[in-house]
């Protein structure tokens, strides 16, 4: 569904993606880890196209997205749930919802919403307060609950459990892994290594703009040396 070859990518005139491979097959969770730093927002920030690549291919289903802007990413079924959750504030949870099914004017929407809200009930109860007023795992909800508006095929989720208390992160997780049964694939970016590569099916690992270890994520959590450098073990 989606290949990177050899993606480059610079702030300025300093290179910090550094010739990354790596793909996703349809129905897979994939996830990338590695340290604060090593490059994995920039990662998604070029697939979903919000940072210019300064070299290399992206593909998508089989189109070349290298040159696509990031609006028509989105209607070709790539969507992001950005770092830092990037929610409105100043609008209601339900608002929020429905800027994320921004390309579609259709009945399905109300359906979507109704979909939201099962997945995530607490917004259901919040869904006329403004965003700016929910807990920080709330707005985490949201910020995923808001791609998924998007109807994408693939999801980019950047740090989804960065500052939630563990139960909270447990429901995301329990979340995402669920994303399979609606046929959602999904690129997960985590610095939490161990419970990414509990849900995931495959792993790469990322350091200083690079790819130095990939396989199924059942190897990588038995690797001595994932299980030193990332899980604490």
């Amino acid at each position: 569904m989606l290949r990177v070859e050899g993606l480059r990518a610079r702030y300025g005139r300093i290179e910090v993606l550094h010739g990354i491979d790596l793909s996703v097959t349809s129905g897979e969770i994939v996830t990338v880890i590695g340290a604060n730093g090593a490059g994995k927002t920039t990662l998604l920030r070029c697939l979903s196209g919000v940072h210019p690549a300064a070299g290399g291919n992206i593909s998508f289903r089989g189109e070349m997205l290298t040159s696509v802007p990031a609006w028509r990413r989105v209607g070709l079924g790539l969507a992001q749930s950005p770092e830092g959750r990037q929610i409105f504030t100043n609008l209601t949870v339900e608002e929020n919802l429905r800027l994320g099914a921004y390309l579609f004017s259709d009945e399905r929407v109300e359906k979507d919403i109704d979909d939201a809200f099962q997945m995530f009930p607490i917004l259901k109860e919040k869904r006329n307060l403004v965003a700016g007023g929910l807990s920080g795992g709330q707005q985490q909800m949201l910020a995923i609950a808001r791609a998924l508006m998007a109807r994408p095929s693939c999801l980019l989720l950047d740090e989804p459990s960065m500052g939630l208390a563990p139960i909270i992160v447990a429901q995301i997780f329990d979340v995402v892994k669920g994303l399979k049964a609606l046929d959602v694939t999904v690129l997960l970016v985590e610095q939490n290594a161990y419970g990414a590569l509990k849900i995931a099916d495959r792993g790469y690992v990322m350091e200083t703009g690079r790819i130095t270890m990939d396989g199924p994520a059942d190897a990588l959590i038995a690797d001595p040396r994932i299980r030193e450098a990332y899980l604490g073990i």
